[in-house]
């Protein structure tokens, strides 16, 4: 008869709280995926849907879309002051950086290109330094998202010589057509074509990676990366239709 021993005691209760704890934790990560879906779908609309409001305002009313910057930044303390609602703040004061800048370069450099990162980048010193302290990832880490998608949509504008044509769309509107057709013209060009397969590859690469994360503020940035593919492909429509 084969002698049979029972393992120690305090194996089985191991065995059973690590059971337990992954249990719980499979149980929490089910309620954070969905928050982190929330998170992303908010992300992508913070990136898309202001893109045509606040174009056409700071044309009309660039002090008013200057004055909306406090708005938003007190809308995110407010939301951030509450538990529940603490991560619609925090990614409120991401997007309140992304306005400010939106603000100033299309209300008032827009004619100068050169300016655009430096001025997108205004609040880049703030994000790193709260980021260094452990505050306000989800909405810091949807503000550098954001500016690395407009980084590497300037930059491929740089490559493809789509500068001037931008210059003169801002000291020419009533152009606007002819203009966008000179740059779609540079666009389908086999540097241009080839190197915006790059740009969005390098995108996709930058955006869907941070989805494998388990932590909120990872989605908030790759929402924001994500939704320049879509931006850039709204304005390539805009310009094929103009």
């Amino acid at each position: 008869m084969v002698n049979q021993t029972l393992p120690p005691y305090s194996v089985i209760t191991s065995a059973l709280a690590t059971a337990e704890t992954q249990r719980v934790s499979n149980i929490s990560w089910q309620v954070g995926f969905k928050q982190a879906w929330l998170t992303f779908g908010a992300a992508v609309f913070l990136v898309t849907v202001p893109v045509f409001i606040e174009a056409p305002l700071v044309r009309v009313l660039p002090w008013l879309s200057l004055v909306l910057t406090a708005a938003w930044l007190w809308l995110s303390y407010k939301l951030m002051s509450k538990p529940k609602t603490y991560i619609w703040g925090d990614l409120l004061l991401g997007f309140s950086w992304s306005w400010l800048a939106g603000s100033v370069y299309w209300g008032w450099l827009r004619w100068e290109p050169l300016l655009h990162l430096p001025v997108e980048a205004i609040a880049l010193p703030f994000a790193i330094a709260a980021l260094k302290r452990g505050w306000g990832k989800v909405g810091n880490y949807f503000y550098l998202g954001s500016l690395l998608g407009t980084v590497l949509t300037d930059i491929y504008f740089y490559l493809v010589d789509l500068i001037p044509h931008w210059r003169q769309i801002m000291l020419d509107p009533d152009s606007t057509p002819t203009i966008l057709h000179s740059a779609l013209a540079q666009v389908q060009t086999p540097l241009g074509q080839g190197l915006a397969i790059v740009l969005a590859t390098v995108l996709l690469v930058c955006g869907t990676l941070p989805l494998l994360s388990k932590q909120l503020h990872w989605w908030a940035f790759g929402g924001a990366v994500l939704s320049t593919i879509l931006v850039d492909s709204l304005f390539l429509v805009a310009a094929i239709a103009a």
